[in-house]
């Protein structure tokens, strides 16, 4: 019986909570996009991953409701609607949509709120989220190309894009242990609060949360708090080794990095100074005829560098100041388009290539890879930095590395590389 069914509004942080849900004792199967009706699961979780948090509204509603009723055919306990620890969603955005729908679908009327992810330093202090030690709002994420975060108040944030009322549950609540939590759930319910943001400073909160919740229809938060999930539903069990069937290939590594948040670009600094690497001219993209014929310029550069220590690194990062140059000079939706559809097409030409192993910075460059590739479901691999595994095609020999934007060290690029021999 399948214990927890995650519809995942990205593909990184599909397989950031995939790691979380095996690290911590779920067996788990990923898929990339709603599964076909025929297919057979015998694990104890599945991960749907979905490319929804940026589309529009009605789309969003849509396609997760569709996961849902896949999810509900094969008899899940528990659905969980996963967004990013940064919660990345403005006042005109998704997760209140989703949300409210998940929840008329399952005739349920509440649900929780928990983004916090605190080993990658995500916490949430009175309903506010904090990005290390800075509000959400004063974070790199102030600065988000496509969502940029204005309000760290969890609670202003769903209500802004609800239709509901939210509540909170503070941390010296949590500290008071389980029963507590469970009673006070049940008592915002009955006040007719609809959505319930959980404070989470440690992962002991996330131990809490998950015992309080397991019997919940729906549950929503980052990858966080599946930590907690697993666990309540194991028992406490361990995950043990990382399941070996999603260890990386054999053959050649590319890095392709579309995120522009902080911890990637120093990545990017950090790799640049020691591995081959390209940066993706703007200018050259943003006409059609202009990016195949650079397409060309860009495989023949990445055919130079064949037999290199390290994988060579195509990326179009940038730091918020060139950002914004290049949002004003071009439009933020046309730039981001441009910039996509040069990594579909660059991941189209490579499928053909001795390339097996595809190392991908940030979740719409993720997806598009994913996609592009024709990956339909993974194994969950090893993990590289917390909330990022390596993951093998159960189909296809390929492996993949999704990483969201501000996840992972600087050196995270090469030890994807030199930890994991094949």
């Amino acid at each position: 019986m399948m214990k927890i069914g995650v519809i995942a509004d990205d593909f990184t942080g599909a397989t950031d909570i995939a790691s979380f849900l095996v690290e911590n004792g779920l067996s788990t199967m990923q898929f990339n996009g709603i599964p076909k009706a025929d297919e057979i699961v015998d694990t104890d979780a599945v991960v749907i991953s979905l490319k929804s948090r940026s589309i529009p509204k009605a789309e969003a509603v849509q396609i997760s409701l569709e996961a849902l009723k896949w999810l509900q055919s094969k008899g899940c306990e528990q659905v969980y609607f996963k967004y990013c620890s940064t919660f990345d969603s403005t006042a005109e955005g998704n997760i209140g949509p989703v949300t409210d729908a998940l929840l008329d679908a399952l005739g349920e009327k509440t649900t929780i709120i928990s983004p916090a992810l605190p080993v990658n330093g995500r916490t949430v202090y009175k309903g506010y989220l904090f990005v290390l030690d800075q509000l959400l709002s004063e974070s790199p994420m102030k600065n988000h190309p496509l969502n940029p975060m204005r309000d760290s108040s969890l609670q202003r944030l769903m209500e802004m894009q609800s239709d509901g009322k939210a509540g909170l549950i503070t941390s010296d609540e949590l500290d008071k242990g389980v029963d507590f939590v469970k009673a006070r759930i049940e008592a915002l319910s009955h006040e007719g609060i609809n959505y319930i943001v959980l404070d989470a400073l440690t992962e002991d909160h996330l131990v809490i949360q998950g015992e309080a919740t397991k019997t919940m229809k729906l549950v929503t938060g980052g990858s966080g708090l599946s930590i907690g999930l697993a666990r309540a539903h194991t028992a406490g069990r361990s995950g043990g080794q990382a399941n070996s069937a999603g260890y990386p290939v054999k053959g050649d590594a590319i890095v392709l990095s579309g995120s522009c948040s902080a911890m990637t670009n120093k990545q990017v600094r950090c790799y640049s100074a020691k591995a081959p690497n390209f940066a993706i001219d703007v200018a050259k993209v943003i006409d059609e005829t202009d990016r195949k014929q650079y397409i060309q310029e860009i495989l023949q550069w990445i055919h130079e560098q064949k037999g290199k220590t390290l994988a060579p690194l195509i990326y179009a990062t940038s730091d918020a100041k060139m950002l914004e140059q290049i949002q004003q000079q071009y439009g933020a939706e046309k730039a981001s388009h441009a910039v996509e559809e040069t990594f579909r097409l660059l991941t189209e030409a490579l499928k053909e290539s001795s390339i097996t192993r595809f190392i991908v910075a940030g979740g719409e460059t993720s997806g598009v890879v994913a996609q592009t590739l024709g990956v339909e479901n993974f194994y969950i691999g090893p993990v590289i930095s917390p909330g990022v595994p390596w993951v093998k095609g159960v189909k296809q020999p390929i492996s993949l590395a999704l990483k969201s934007g501000n996840f992972g060290d600087e050196n995270f690029f090469a030890r994807a590389q030199e930890e994991f021999v094949v």
